[in-house]
């Protein structure tokens, strides 16, 4: 168990972990006492990083519609043809959630929209959500590939950051180079703008150096949150058949995750979330509302019936303060 100690040291000096001692980190049997180890450690690490401070991400899907990128996980895709009614929020409709967020003490409101939905517009809706949301709040964008111009534009309106990531198997199971993704996340990172980028979608098809890989190549952008997000299996989409990893898998791969990153990657999100996963080392969980990717609804309440009042009450069993 040295090696978990000898982790648990670089994390509180800093030091990031290399590819091999992430993968053997990875490696531990699920439900080993090296894994429940594990587990404390992150947990402690992340109480003395965070300060014991929680967050809530919450996201506000703006468009329904289909994709033409077609992600073989992602229910958007046009070729799955499981979009049956188109939804666009009104500006005032997002301005609305937007608002009810920010009144629960929401920390990060991301607004989330497919590839082609216009980002200019997106930028006026930001200015027009200034002035009407008065609080202690971060405004998100994720939405398509970014030039360094428009990266400006979003600093210059209110934008706080932007969640990107090259996914897991990017080019294989999306149609994206992989890079113009990384390209994005250098213009996030020239801009000023706060980069959150988590290694996702994570499903049993992937491996521990796949994982290692994805996560290492977030630092170089130095991302100021990232985690892990869990592949949802969707019927009807090509990867819909294939189950989900499971609960404790995936706070594992929080726990490295949570020890991996040196003093680049403060905060630690997991979705979806669960106690298990706060308790081994993620601090932020998420609340969406409309229109998700992993699911083949547009949802007018919360994903899964995970609403504000709840994810507060996750994070404070967890004993984090909001």
């Amino acid at each position: 168990m040295n090696f978990i100690k000898e982790a648990r040291d670089k994390a509180l000096q800093g030091i990031p972990l290399t590819k091999d001692e992430i993968i053997k980190l990875l490696e531990i049997p699920l439900g080993s006492n090296e894994d429940k180890l594990l587990r404390k450690v992150a947990y402690d690490v992340a109480q003395l990083k965070t300060g014991g401070e929680g967050y809530i991400w919450s996201a506000v899907g703006a468009d329904y519609a289909p994709c033409l990128m077609n992600c073989q996980f992602c229910s958007f895709g046009k070729k799955w043809d499981l979009i049956k009614n188109q939804v666009l929020y009104s500006k005032e409709q997002i301005i609305s959630k937007v608002s009810q967020f920010v009144s629960k003490n929401a920390k990060y409101v991301v607004l989330r929209t497919t590839e082609f939905y216009s980002i200019p517009k997106l930028i006026e809706i930001v200015k027009d959500i200034r002035k009407e949301v008065k609080g202690d709040y971060e405004i998100i964008f994720n939405t398509g590939e970014l030039d360094m111009t428009i990266s400006n534009l979003m600093v210059e309106s209110g934008v706080n950051g932007v969640y990107h990531a090259c996914r897991l198997r990017e080019g294989i199971d999306t149609p994206f180079d992989p890079w113009d993704r990384k390209n994005t996340m250098n213009n996030v990172f020239r801009s000023g703008l706060k980069l959150i980028s988590l290694v996702e979608p994570i499903g049993i098809e992937h491996t521990n150096e796949e994982i290692a890989d994805n996560f290492l190549e977030i630092m170089k952008y130095n991302a100021n949150i990232s985690g892990a997000m869990a592949r949802i299996p969707v019927p009807g989409t090509p990867l819909g058949n294939i189950e989900k990893i499971s609960d404790s898998r995936l706070a594992q791969i929080i726990a490295v995750l949570r020890l991996s990153g040196g003093n680049v990657v403060k905060d630690i999100c997991v979705h979806p979330a669960t106690l298990e996963a706060l308790k081994s080392g993620a601090n932020i969980m998420v609340v969406e509302t409309g229109a998700i990717p992993r699911d083949v609804n547009c949802e007018n309440d919360n994903w899964h019936g995970v609403d504000m009042d709840k994810a507060s009450k996750l994070l404070e069993d967890a004993g984090y303060k909001i």
